[in-house]
């Protein structure tokens, strides 16, 4: 066998079992426990609670901010400096989120800081008025197939920009500006579902929506859905108080 021939033989092997390979090359790390979505639902409204009572912990944040927040502030600190430091040089390595969350675009909400989660906690993906296409599902994907993670949270939230425009848009039958209208075309049934509701009402229905879409997503997440494997939740989230809830899951 000549040596050229060889080489033809190894490229050909990895075009066709790539998708092995790429699977091969994102560490598995047996070690760690996959979380399940009942403990991952927990350790998010738990760390949300201390978000709202003043007691965040902001764990596994950068060395500089832990000794900032040490020296100036009174709030529980969940790990020193040195501790945070090992975390960062620990996701240099490989990543292992416990929860994705699918927010909103919109700058008052960062997941987070609402869950009071810190550096490889969460996967987060953001689009306005929590829209999704083939980039965020293939994200989240990503996540579940390779990360193991095991629940889903899609992220609403009070006073939602993208919803507004969605209903002030329809609700004078114009369009919107540029691409702004491909936010209106994906809320738009929430907004006629909803249309003698309040903005908030439609924020809630546009929600539940995206969660039946990913519920419903082949070909990886319906078949984890329906396995009991993954969950997917809807949440909101209020800008006044701060506070998360999780929506009715039917």
């Amino acid at each position: 066998m000549t040596k050229k021939y060889l080489a033809l033989l190894v490229l050909a092997t990895g075009l066709l079992s790539g998708s092995q390979y790429a699977r091969a090359a994102d560490p598995t790390h047996a070690d760690q426990p996959v979380v399940p979505p009942v403990e991952a639902m927990s350790r998010l409204q738990e760390g949300n609670r201390r978000y709202t009572s003043g007691n965040q912990q902001h764990p596994h944040e950068s060395s500089e901010e832990r000794t900032y927040m040490a020296t100036n502030s009174y709030e529980n600190l969940g790990m020193t400096a040195a501790e945070a430091a090992k975390r960062r040089a620990e996701l240099t390595k490989s990543q292992h989120p416990f929860a994705i969350v699918l927010g909103c675009a919109d700058s008052r909400v960062p997941p987070e800081i609402a869950f009071d989660q810190g550096l490889g906690d969460l996967f987060v993906v953001r689009e306005a008025g929590n829209v999704i296409d083939d980039h965020i599902l293939g994200s989240i994907e990503y996540a579940v197939d390779h990360l193991a993670v095991r629940l889903i949270v899609v992220l609403g939230h009070q006073r939602c920009g993208a919803v507004k425009a969605a209903k002030e848009t329809i609700a004078a039958k114009t369009e919107a500006p540029a691409h702004i209208q491909s936010l209106v075309t994906e809320i738009q049934p929430a907004v006629e579902a909803t249309v003698h509701g309040d903005l908030e009402t439609t924020v809630k229905a546009n929600v539940k929506d995206v969660v039946q879409a990913l519920r419903s997503s082949t070909p990886v997440l319906k078949a984890k859905v329906d396995s009991g494997e993954l969950r997917v939740l809807g949440a909101y989230y209020s800008l006044d108080s701060g506070a998360v809830s999780f929506l009715d899951e039917k």
